[in-house]
């Protein structure tokens, strides 16, 4: 049996009985199939459904997979499949009025994530160019002359032998003063 490369590349996670029920985890993974897997956490990361957190579980764990056992890189990756399967339910009783009871259903879930490479766009297809040619390095820029060193210290020591004065501010307390003598 052959088997096609892109299937050969798809990495997979699986969650089982996951106390959620499978027709509310549904609806959250409908929102993320057929995203890259940034957009799919984003999704999830702003989703109000408890089922959410589960989900981003999984993908998750499928994301740390593909790195892991497969060298991919997993912002490089799209979820290629993304479903919910009914787990078993588990039956409890509840007492009712009149001496009856009510049976309560708990149900549960399998929650499986494919991820597959995302598909090749036009740009990604192109052959990478050849490097360009390195530029020479600069030459390292010279010394300056000592000449040159001394006025510029001269200079420094001119502006030092000033008088650093601070302007005078007025103060309303002092034109209060002169006014009530």
């Amino acid at each position: 049996m052959s088997v096609a490369p892109e299937e050969r590349e798809e990495v997979r996670a699986q969650a089982k009985w996951v106390r959620i029920s499978p027709r509310k985890a549904r609806l959250v993974t409908d929102h993320i199939r057929g995203r890259s897997v940034p957009e799919a956490r984003t999704v999830l990361a702003f989703t109000t459904r408890a089922a959410a957190r589960e989900i981003e579980k999984v993908l998750r764990a499928a994301v740390a997979n593909a790195e892991a056992n497969h060298n991919l890189f997993g912002d490089d990756l799209r979820v290629s499949a993304a479903y919910v399967d009914e787990g078993p339910t588990i039956k409890r009783w509840r007492p009712r009025a009149r001496g009856r009871a009510a049976q309560i259903r708990k149900r549960t879930c399998h929650i499986t994530i494919k991820l597959a490479p995302a598909p090749e766009t036009a740009e990604s297809r192109r052959k990478p160019e050849p490097p360009a040619e390195e530029k020479p390095k600069r030459a390292p820029r010279r010394k300056a002359p000592k000449a040159e060193k001394a006025e510029t210290a001269a200079k420094a020591e001119k502006a030092d032998d000033k008088p650093k004065t601070k302007p005078k501010r007025s103060t309303t307390r002092k034109k209060k003063e002169e006014t009530a003598s």
